[in-house]
């Protein structure tokens, strides 16, 4: 398969309750994306564990289920359809969510799968919208990718270009609600003679010794300290957030436990600022994983342990990892648009350059609504390079 129509048979979509249909929910995108050379496929176990109700923490307050579409006997299309407690509470919403969108090209196969998912919801209570994708969450792959149809950088949703038509096409009423970006940097394109701006360098040195800011990396023999510090930071930093909502303790503990196995200090910084005894500020990037499981493409069938063997062998022998993403920074309320952001941003981007480690730099996700981050990504020379949407429609 790929994207094309394997028949005209008529389309039905069932619930996933056996070992069949979850065979097929598992394995669909490997049978969709396997012509698709910008396609990364996950690790098994990864997979295993998004969508085990059991394993997976954040299930313990989703309420829903998965659907898989067929055509006669062959699997054309998965999606979930649920209820997320904890972000109905934090933002005093009454809504559903769509997640695990995946689609051959075809507009009665995608419409069905939407509806199916509208309809699942309306099971589950009197929810005045549906809102998506999010595979599960905001913490998860979410969003729809509209622009920059490349391979995609660690822990990013990919998806085919026809997704928006077929969203936007299904008749269901699903409209823009909000979009995130992606901008895509390196140390060569801010550089002036092999250097940082000067006339950069002394705003961000001169706004730092005006409002006392310290920038510092984490202690190496206190990680896990340090990543509890990440955690709580993103949690105050982030609170308001649009569809933002604080993780549950055994959320966060899988969270900051997996990104932990990823995390090299060079790439994080943590800021003070004068007479304050704690950190008030994070910059997190972690290494684009993606380019290894890219090379190494996991894939039903084979054993984990040689999908890994293959990724060590690339990542330490092969050529290595040369990209990086930006993935999580955040400042107390209290203390933004004091230079804090643009101190972290020069900070690192001079430990690239000194180092020539992880060199191509995205950042993102940022929501279109975030214009000091938008516009930060601007100064530091930086293209906007990819776009996901979210979508919602009523439910009546």
């Amino acid at each position: 398969m790929s994207q094309g129509t394997p028949n005209n048979s008529p389309v039905r979509v069932v619930k996933v309750e056996d070992k069949k249909t979850y065979k097929d929910l598992f394995e669909f995108p490997w049978k969709l994306y396997k012509d698709d050379p910008n396609w990364v496929p996950p690790l098994l176990s990864q997979r295993k564990e998004l969508l085990d109700k059991k394993k997976n923490p954040t299930w313990e307050y989703l309420v829903g289920d998965f659907f898989v579409a067929y055509k006669g006997d062959e699997p054309v299309g998965t999606i979930a359809g649920f209820v997320n407690k904890h972000h109905n509470e934090f933002w005093k919403e009454n809504i559903g969510f769509f997640g695990f969108f995946e689609t051959i090209n075809d507009q009665a196969v995608a419409t069905a799968l939407l509806k199916a998912a509208a309809d699942h919801i309306r099971t589950l209570g009197n929810y005045g919208g549906m809102r998506g994708p999010a595979s599960p969450t905001v913490d998860a792959e979410c969003g729809l990718l509209i622009d920059g149809f490349s391979r995609p950088v660690f822990l990013y949703p990919y998806n085919y270009p026809y997704y928006q038509k077929l969203v936007e096409e299904s008749g269901l009423g699903l409209a823009k609600i909000m979009d995130l970006y992606a901008w895509y940097s390196n140390p060569d394109r801010i550089q002036e003679n092999g250097e940082l701006p000067p006339k950069l360098v002394r705003v961000v040195e001169k706004t730092r010794e005006r409002n006392g800011i310290t920038l510092r990396k984490p202690d190496p023999k206190n990680l896990r300290k340090e990543v509890g510090v990440i955690q709580h930071l993103y949690n105050v930093a982030w609170e308001r957030n649009w569809g933002f909502y604080p993780p549950t303790e055994k959320e966060a503990e899988k969270l900051f436990k997996d990104l932990q196995l990823f995390l090299d200090i060079d790439l994080v910084r943590f800021a003070g600022i004068k007479g304050v005894e704690d950190d008030v500020a994070f910059l997190t990037a972690f290494p684009d994983f993606n380019e290894a499981l890219h090379w190494a493409y996991p894939h039903p069938g084979e054993p984990e342990i040689i999908t890994l063997l293959k990724v060590l062998y690339f990542w330490k022998i092969k050529r290595g990892i040369k990209g990086q993403r930006i993935m999580l920074m955040g400042v107390k309320p209290e203390y933004r648009l004091k230079g804090i952001e643009a101190a972290m941003n020069l900070s690192f981007f001079q430990e690239v350059i000194d180092k020539r480690k992880y060199y191509d730099t995205d950042s993102g996700w940022v929501l279109e609504t975030n214009q000091p981050m938008n516009q930060l990504a601007v100064t530091y020379k930086a293209d906007k390079y990819k776009t996901w949407r979210f979508y919602q429609m009523p439910l009546k």
